[in-house]
Parts: structure tokens; sequence; C-alpha cells
């Protein structure tokens, strides 16, 4: 498979998933799930071992072929499983999806990356890799930063003489942040949303 076609399949699959989404939230909100702790606990009473299990495969899958809006699938876990547990879940998620698509990246190289991201991107994220002090810098204030490219520079983290130790480290206590900084702006913006809706 070319890499232009695995891009556009990846493409499509974010439409499709993306449009799923949607549909499941409308079903849920019409549950009442989003507006009544008491419906989601019961929704969620035959879940309590299998629903965090998927749920964190679902957050490492995501990381690793970005098929799903990375907001949405943090906002779900907030929104299903509390702040402190949705919290746990995605960080554990996220963290072993980053942990695999480094060592991916290092393992089958530039031909895999191009699989996900246009040549256009590769090459510019890698012109930070001349001076590996300073990529290991950059690397981690991004880490840290929201919006920031996370998925792309987990990969050409691992293309690079970073020590996995290193990344590890950056990974480990840079992503609490952006994570948490993601789960409140979108748990008040749906908040905000649904109050808006309900009006």
């Amino acid at each position: 498979m070319s890499t232009k076609t695995s891009r556009k399949l990846i493409n499509i699959l974010t439409i499709v998933t993306t449009i799923i989404l949607v549909l499941l939230s409308i079903y849920w909100y019409r549950l009442g799930i989003f507006t009544s702790q008491e419906k989601m606990k019961a929704y969620l009473a035959n879940k309590q071992i299998i629903g965090p299990l998927i749920f964190t495969l679902i957050q490492i899958i995501q990381v690793v072929i970005p098929i799903i809006p990375g907001g949405v699938s943090l906002l779900g876990g907030v929104i299903f499983f509390g702040p402190i547990w949705g919290f746990i879940y995605n960080y554990v998620g996220i963290c072993l999806g980053s942990i695999i698509l480094f060592f991916l990246a290092r393992h089958y190289g530039r031909p895999f990356i191009l699989h996900l991201v246009s040549e256009k991107t590769y090459e510019k994220y890698m012109k930070w890799t001349a001076n590996q002090k300073k990529f290991n810098w950059f690397f981690a204030l991004c880490i840290i930063a929201p919006m920031a490219p996370d998925d792309i520079l987990c990969m050409i983290a691992g293309l690079t003489e970073m020590k996995f130790s290193t990344y590890l480290w950056i990974i480990l206590l840079g992503k609490p942040w952006t994570i948490a900084a993601y789960s409140l702006g979108l748990v008040y913006g749906a908040k905000w949303l649904v109050k808006l809706v309900g009006k």
C-alpha cells in the first residue's frame, strides 16, 4: 500500500469514526447520561471492568492510528468515568500509545511515519533534529504545551538518538498537564453546549 493510499484511508476512517461518535453522543444524550449522574451510573453499572479496559485500548489505538479525534476520546473518559478515573484511564492509554509509537518509528523508520503524515510535515519537524540536545528540549516543551502535534513528534523522536529513558520521563511527566488542560476545557465546553441546547 502506498503512503498516499494509507493516509487517504486514515482520513476516511477518521470521518466515519467522527460520524459514529456524533451519532453515539446523540443517543447517549437522549438516554440522559450527560445530564443525570444517576442515569450515567446505571448505564455503566455492568461495565465496571470491561468499560475501562476497552476505553484504555481505544486511547492506545487512537494515539498509534489517529482515526479518532484525540479531544473527543479525552472528553469521553471524563464524562463516563468522572474527573479522577477518567484522567487516569486517559493518561495510561495515551502514555502506552506514545511508547508504542516511539518503538514503531524506531523499528520501521521513515516509511512508517510517511504512512501517517505527509512528507512536507515530516520534513518540517525533522529540521529540529539536527541538534539532539535542542530537540530533546523542544520535544519536552511540545509535550507539555496544549495543541502541539504530540503524535508526530513522538514518531520523530523514535528516529533520533534520544534515549528511551529520556523519552519515557518526558512522556510520563509531560502528558498529565496537557491531558488535564484538555479534559477541563472540554468538560466545561460540553456543559456550556448542553445548557445552550437545553434552552
